[in-house]
């Protein structure tokens, strides 16, 4: 099987999430979404509107609005007003950091009220929630799983980009095991290169959050590479 390079993209949200995040960067991420039909662009909550005016014109390409971010420790009704927030500034998707905290206090019923308080009010706009692997044990990431299918989210994700580890094939895999079909797995943090995207997604991973950056090298490859990639 091949994906091609416009298959590439409409698996990847790039994003400009940094703290240092400028206006001008998330203006060069629109521009790259545009360039190869990216699904998605992700920016800060600040933001949003910026990069939903950014993309007006492009009904195919998603604004993506991160909440919680990137501790998760902000209370449940911080959440809800974020989510609020990114989608009446034309956010079509939400990414939403789970709070590690409560999940490694054991607090498995706070852990899902937080997602599914979130999850209620997105209503028709898919959330995706950020485990953020990188703190969590194995039993962790389990339980974190099945509590975001029960919730009912559309993906459950590995990390923010924001830690030191994120996207790993042994995480991809036991997420994957967990979830099965009943929510989708979005691989972040890590993610650089075309190689690791090929390998990811033979493990089950179907979303790909990638810094812009990064992002635009790995189309590039694949274009280089003929436009299409054996998977």
């Amino acid at each position: 099987m091949k994906l091609t390079t416009h298959d590439l993209a409409r698996m990847m949200d790039i994003s400009a999430v940094k703290a240092q995040t400028t206006e001008a960067d998330v203006i060069e991420m629109a521009d790259a979404a545009k360039r190869f039909g990216c699904i998605a662009c992700f920016t800060l909550p600040c933001f949003t509107e910026l990069a939903a005016k950014l993309l007006a014109d492009r009904d195919d390409i998603l604004v993506g609005g991160a909440i919680g971010f990137p501790s998760g420790a902000h209370t449940t009704e911080q959440k809800v007003a974020e989510a609020k927030e990114v989608i009446a500034a034309g956010a079509g998707e939400v990414d939403m950091v789970m709070n590690v905290g409560f999940m490694k206090s054991g607090w498995a019923d706070r852990v899902f009220d937080d997602i599914f308080a979130v999850r209620e009010v997105c209503g028709d706009v898919p959330l995706k929630v950020i485990l953020e692997c990188h703190h969590l044990t194995d039993d962790e990431m389990r339980l974190a799983c099945k509590l975001c299918m029960k919730a009912g989210v559309a993906f459950v994700k590995t990390g923010t980009g924001w830690t030191e580890t994120g996207a790993t094939a042994d995480r991809i895999a036991m997420m994957k095991s967990v979830v099965g079909d009943t929510c989708e797995v979005k691989a972040s943090g890590g993610v650089r290169s075309l190689e690791t995207v090929v390998e990811l997604y033979r493990l089950g991973a179907t979303r790909f959050g990638v810094g812009s950056g990064a992002g635009i090298e790995i189309l590039e490859a694949c274009e280089a590479a003929g436009g299409s990639i054996d998977v």
